[in-house]
């Protein structure tokens, strides 16, 4: 179930909602604030960047 006063980032339409929407498949959230849903790819990003990171980390091969 969706929270339906949130805000999403609809990456079909690649713009951000406020409660009900697209489906749940295509979006992404819910976030606290629209400006926040607005960096729901950046935000995505980020967080790929830091779990490869800590991925290297436990594997042992963080080092250049």
């Amino acid at each position: 179930m969706s929270d339906t006063s949130g805000w999403y980032y609809c990456l079909t339409h690649q713009t951000v909602e406020k409660g009900k929407g697209c489906k749940g498949g295509d979006r992404m959230g819910p976030y606290p604030d629209e400006a926040t849903a607005a960096r729901a790819l950046e935000i995505a990003r980020e967080r790929t960047k830091a779990a490869d990171e800590a991925d290297k980390k436990f594997r042992g091969d963080d080092e250049d």
